[in-house]
């Protein structure tokens, strides 16, 4: 089919999608109040962005298991979920979390839960899997029953998410896909300037090669002090699209331009594995921009949470401080520091406000670099993500695992009894001694050292990713406390005790 012949199915979809989100606000008003209302999600933790660009991250297909966190949705005593994946997700790991129900017996729960898998570990993104496998297609339709009650909870909506709403005849709580360039890293920094939000110097909507060399350029010429700049794919994922670039000894004048041309094609690319001529390949086709890299006397990563609901109201969700290994996501500290917490917060909102206006749903994040110069912060905004992220998980285990809530005034998150309460979590626990471990050889070691949460005090370690761990040596962890002390000791202690565990002979 031609792309002509193809425009008018992509409208008729564009329209179906339009009408099935606008049932949103129905179907929340007659199920979010009433905790016993018979609702059914369909979890669709499909990583659908560039698969070349997210190559890169060592074990990606068991990233769908972030969103096991959903599963904690079954307190609700007639909530059914549906679970999605590329390969089955093994027993034990679903008991693993079934077990961290309070009040709800496991039995009871996972009754009520369907997982549903397409045995496929290629590279493409789940929902395209989904989509190619109409029996698959029927089984989740069947399970699914009356679509008037039923939601999609994505990781990210994309045109894939969308056809298959469309298919399914279900509402997705997040962005529209057309709404997605507001994302992209060109759209992100052209929103937050006009939100007022101060971003560092540089320039959008790249195309090739020549408009890179010339960015990098009008960057130096109006900072001649410069040292470093970033080129970032529009759609990269976790930094993993970003590439930096040095002017250590570039010459000034007329030479700068054919310098800046012979140095691109060493440029220090975060993506494993990548090539420049890669590189190139994905600016020609989804864009780029180039930015100064920020320097100052103490450097963090801050982020903060929003969330726009189906009747377009614009909550603040939490603040993180990243932890970053160069530019690539490795995990996150909850709260930010009470220091700037706040202030990142208030920043993020004129953002938030603006995506409102414009229709966004959903979660999203608003990314910092934030630089001290003597007692002062100064913050810059440089990313915006229309999608969950390595962000969001950990904090709706928390939500679950405590049934507290987070306090927008002050940045902090509170048990019902009013108690504080802070998180250290990561995605890239990762080891090669690690390997060979199954998940229950991790919950047997989970078992014997007290590596676990403990609902009577609101403290623990919760553990996800758990399906990567034998295979690559690598799992996630969110590790619960009574101060960001507690909870930095408790992932200490944890990594230790995996560091010693002995595999039997």
């Amino acid at each position: 089919m031609t792309r002509q012949q193809n425009e008018p199915l992509l409208r008729d979809e564009k329209a179906a999608f339009a009408k099935l989100q606008s049932t949103l606000p129905s179907l929340f008003d007659k199920i979010i109040p009433d905790r016993t209302a018979p609702r059914t999600i369909v979890v669709v933790p499909s990583i659908s962005v560039d698969q070349d660009v997210a190559s890169g991250i060592v074990g990606l297909h068991h990233y769908e298991e972030r969103m096991l966190g959903m599963l904690m949705l079954l307190r609700l005593p007639r909530a059914r979920l549906i679970y999605l994946s590329s390969q089955p997700i093994a027993e034990t790991i679903i008991d693993y979390y079934l077990h961290l129900l309070q009040g709800v017996p496991a039995q009871h729960a996972r009754a009520r839960l369907t997982m549903l898998a397409c045995f496929d570990s290629s590279t493409r993104s789940l929902s395209e899997k989904i989509l190619a496998r109409p029996r698959l297609l029927g089984r989740l339709r069947e399970a699914i029953g009356d679509p008037g009650t039923a939601y999609i909870a994505a990781y990210t909506v994309s045109a894939w998410e969308r056809s298959l709403a469309v298919r399914l005849g279900v509402p997705i709580y997040g962005c529209d896909p057309a709404l997605q360039a507001l994302g992209s890293k060109s759209g992100g920094r052209q929103l937050m300037r006009e939100a007022g939000v101060t971003v560092s110097d540089g320039v959008e909507d790249l195309n090739d090669e020549a408009d890179i060399v010339a960015a990098l350029a009008a960057l130096k010429a109006r900072n001649p002090n410069l040292r470093r700049a970033v080129v970032k794919l529009n759609e990269g994922l976790s930094g993993e699209g970003n590439a930096a670039f040095h002017f250590d000894e570039a010459p000034a004048g007329d030479a700068l331009t054919p310098w800046i041309r012979s140095r691109l094609p060493h440029l220090t690319l975060e993506a494993g594995g990548m090539t420049w001529d890669g590189f190139l390949a994905k600016v020609q086709q989804m864009g780029a921009i180039v930015e100064a890299f920020i320097d100052g006397d103490e450097k963090r990563s801050p982020s903060a949470q929003f969330n726009i609901d189906p009747f377009g109201y614009v909550e603040a969700v939490s603040t993180h401080d990243q932890v970053l290994h160069g530019q690539v996501f490795q995990g996150c500290r909850f709260p930010a520091d009470e220091i700037y917490r706040l202030q990142i917060q208030e920043e993020a909102a004129k953002v938030a406000r603006l995506l409102g206006q414009r229709g966004v749903l959903g979660r999203f994040a608003v990314d910092f670099v934030s630089i001290r110069r003597g007692k002062t912060w100064c913050h810059y905004g440089i990313e915006l993500n229309l999608r969950k992220g390595g962000t969001t998980h950990p904090f709706l285990m928390l939500q679950f695992l405590t049934g507290g809530a987070y306090d927008p005034v002050s940045g902090l998150f509170r048990t019902p009894a009013g108690q504080p309460r802070f998180y250290y979590a990561s995605d890239n626990l990762e080891a090669p001694h690690y390997k060979g471990l199954t998940p229950s050889d991790l919950v047997d070691i989970a078992v014997l050292n007290g590596l676990h949460y403990d609902g009577t005090v609101h403290e623990g370690v919760v553990f996800h990713l758990i399906g990567a761990l034998s295979e690559f040596g690598k799992l996630g962890i969110v590790c619960v406390g009574a101060s960001p002390e507690r909870a930095e000791a408790l992932y200490l202690r944890a990594v230790e005790i995996l560091d010693h565990a002995q595999m039997p002979e």
